[in-house]
């Protein structure tokens, strides 16, 4: 397994963007990336951060008005052996 990230799913892509732009803005390290399907179905665009940031990016989502639909720490399976 590889080191743990913070992954923010979305209810829609409108919204993903709308959550990076307010990330940007204020210097949080982070990414669009697709949406792991294991954790949620809906959007397939997701915000993946350092898993230490992620109680701090969904504050700041919560204080913009953007929605979301969690956070959550993954781990993505790494290469096989």
């Amino acid at each position: 397994m590889s080191q743990p990230v913070g992954i923010v799913t979305f209810f829609s892509s409108q919204h993903a963007i709308q959550g990076e732009s307010v990330l940007k803005n204020l210097g949080f390290r982070m990414e669009l990336v697709p949406g792991p399907k294991d954790i949620s179905p809906n959007c397939g665009v997701a915000l993946q951060c350092p898993f230490p940031d992620l109680a701090a990016v969904e504050k700041v989502l919560r204080e913009n008005g953007v929605k979301y639909e969690a956070g959550h720490r993954y781990a993505p399976a790494g290469p096989s052996p």
